[in-house]
């Protein structure tokens, strides 16, 4: 079952359920996603929907900080179960260690030598790691892989 199908399988559940903070997290994600599909004319794949995912993922972090710095609590709250419900439909992290062993056959693959080559390293490895890695992490690691 694609991602897309399981979030309109979900939002119905919710609302048979009576879920109303979750139906409203999927219908967030839902509407990011047809926003996506409407701007680009694109039809939306598993990837691209795990894109908007890490995207939604990455601006409810941002204002968890902004609004601890701001001191409001309530705002953040609300800011981390939204979280909650989006990260659900994110594949599981891989480790730091699986992270290196991609890096290292993504190396080998591509015959990558020094720093030159971090853009033709980084295009083999994001697709393959979307949504299953931290790609600050991943650049990280490419970092180090070339520098040694």
């Amino acid at each position: 079952m694609s991602l897309k199908t399981q979030l309109t399988e979900d939002m119905k559940a919710a609302m048979k359920a009576g879920e109303k903070d979750r139906l409203a997290v999927i219908r967030l994600i839902n509407a990011a996603i047809k926003q996506k599909e409407v701007d680009e004319r694109v039809e939306m794949t598993d990837a691209l929907v795990l894109g908007v995912l890490e995207k939604m993922v990455k601006q409810r972090k941002d204002s968890i900080s902004q609004y601890e710095a701001a001191n409001r609590e309530d705002l953040a709250t609300i800011e981390r179960n939204e979280l909650a419900v989006i990260e659900t439909y994110l594949p599981a992290k891989m480790s730091e260690a699986e992270v290196a062993a991609a890096v290292a056959a993504a190396k080998a693959e591509t015959n990558a030598q020094g720093p030159a080559d971090m853009g033709k390293l980084m295009a083999v490895l994001k697709p393959a790691l979307a949504g299953k890695a931290d790609m600050g992490l991943v650049s990280q690691l490419v970092k180090k892989a070339l520098a040694g």
